[in-house]
């Protein structure tokens, strides 16, 4: 059953500056750095965040209690996040979250939106601003604030510790050898993004080429660890 007492808090209290107050955000993510970029675009418009890091975790959530709006990174440890967005799209719609889907992997909005996502997003997403957008527009007309809204023009900047602590992540994951491929290619990918990292970038994409080709895995691998470690051992002396 849908909480209507939450809605009706979000409708009485939502205000130009904080237009997602009343809401509750589960961003279902990996990456703790993307996570934080989340957590802090909630915070700029008023939504509360749960985060879960796997399929597992998210459905352990959801049996506790109902989010208005559901962020999926599509590519998760233990499956895919398009599974997610499939169970939630089957549900009375008196009581769907809004389904918004992400990755920083190429050409996934197709599938996203064909498993029942409202809409998508590519990473990096980090403006105040497109980020209501995106979740207003799903809303229902009774939950969305009335009168003027103020835009903000901020973009969020996440911890970079929260960076670290994924390339460490990666960096251990590639050590482990070519099956971790097709599970961090993506995720650097996306990562690279919102670091703003062109460097990182380039060699991400090179990995994803070589997960897809079967050849030269080896050598992406090696210069992607390279890569990383050379960035950790950057910022561990700032």
């Amino acid at each position: 059953m849908p909480d209507d007492t939450a809605f009706m808090t979000f409708a009485s209290h939502a205000t130009a500056q904080r237009p997602l107050l009343g809401l509750t955000v589960l961003v279902v993510e990996d990456s703790r750095y993307a996570s934080e970029a989340v957590r802090l675009l909630c915070i700029r418009s008023g939504a509360r965040i749960r985060r879960a890091d796997t399929l597992t975790s998210a459905h352990r959530h959801l049996q506790v209690y109902r989010p208005s709006v559901v962020i999926v990174d599509l590519g998760l440890p233990d499956g895919s996040g398009t599974d997610l967005i499939a169970e939630l799209a089957t549900e009375d719609p008196s009581g769907r979250p809004v389904i918004i889907a992400t990755s920083g992997a190429d050409g996934q909005a197709e599938a996203a939106l064909a498993s029942g996502a409202n809409d998508f997003i590519a990473k990096p997403f980090s403006s105040v601003c497109d980020f209501q957008q995106i979740i207003l527009k799903h809303l229902p007309a009774d939950m969305r604030p009335t009168g003027p809204r103020l835009l903000s023009h901020e973009i969020v900047s996440p911890d970079p510790i929260a960076l670290n602590e994924d390339l460490h992540h990666l960096d251990e994951l590639l050590g482990s050898g070519v099956d971790a491929l097709p599970y961090v290619a993506p995720f650097l990918q996306g990562l690279s993004r919102l670091a703003n990292d062109d460097e990182l970038e380039t060699v991400s994409r090179k990995l994803s080429r070589a997960e897809a080709d079967g050849e030269g895995r080896r050598l992406a691998i090696q210069a992607t660890r390279n890569l990383i470690q050379k960035r950790l051992s950057v910022r561990e002396l700032v």
